[in-house]
């Protein structure tokens, strides 16, 4: 089993990336495998929050090179390893990445995807494909530029030498860094907190900032103004400001 699938807690799901003998290489089965468990996630109501993490030594140290190394351009392409990064770009729920150890070319690509990552102290992200002939093929050099901008990624993507987890934080490429006996831990607390929170509004702000993003601000802004407006329309909206008037703690139901 190269992902294992648990639920610790109610309303959260952990995803343990475990091929320690590949030190978490994301070969095919373990990106299908993935694949699988977010759709699965995505339909289950019962999930709200999803953390993803690698072992303590290792997040994930990139793809699979022995399995790519003698592959023809043709060969690559009918491997169709999109419709992986696709499912797991396309989930619609909270995901946040826990991450110790090496988070390597898709292995950092991997928790880019993530809407939060906690780091360990010891933790490194790098893109080295270029120091063995090829480039990010899974969102490198799209969304490492997107989240520190050019001259950090252009450093990072040109040299493929890796950031510590400090580094990375200070430009803005981790949320927080933590011990990395904490680190599972704190993305679970984490996890909890948004699991406590109304569903549909946490899916709501992820889907605009992600869908924002690539919008001209004002398009954004007016696709903001709607999802605000309708929020007035679900049970969660008036059961917060209930319990807000009443100095309470609401009891959210994603409806």
């Amino acid at each position: 089993m190269t992902v294992e699938a648990t639920r610790p807690d109610n309303g959260i799901a952990l995803l343990r990336i475990n091929r320690p003998e590949a030190r978490n290489a994301l070969d095919d089965a373990t990106r299908a495998a993935l694949a699988k468990h977010c759709q699965e996630f995505a339909d289950d109501e019962s999930v709200r929050c999803v953390v993803l993490a690698g072992s303590d030594k290792v997040f994930a140290a990139g793809a699979d090179i022995k399995a790519m190394a003698d592959a023809g351009a043709a060969e690559m392409m009918l491997r169709a390893g999109e419709v992986f990064w696709t499912a797991m770009r396309s989930f619609p729920k909270p995901l946040i990445a826990a991450v110790n150890g090496w988070a390597l070319g898709g292995g950092c690509e991997l928790a880019m995807v993530a809407d939060i990552i906690v780091a360990g102290e010891s933790a490194k992200f790098g893109q080295p494909e270029i120091k063995v002939g090829i480039i990010p093929g899974a969102g490198g050099t799209q969304r490492l530029t997107r989240a520190v901008g050019k001259f950090k990624a252009m450093k990072i993507l040109l040299t493929g030498d890796p950031v510590t987890a400090r580094e990375a934080e200070a430009m803005g490429l981790v949320s927080e860094v933590v011990p990395d006996a904490e680190t599972v831990e704190r993305a679970l607390a984490l996890a909890r907190t948004i699991a406590a929170l109304p569903p549909i509004a946490t899916r709501k702000i992820k889907e605009l900032v992600l869908t924002g993003g690539d919008l001209p601000l004002g398009a954004a802004l007016a696709l903001e103004r709607q999802a605000f407006q309708l929020m007035f329309d679900t049970e969660d909206q008036k059961e917060g400001m209930r319990a807000f008037i009443e100095k309470r703690p609401p009891a959210f139901k994603g409806r």
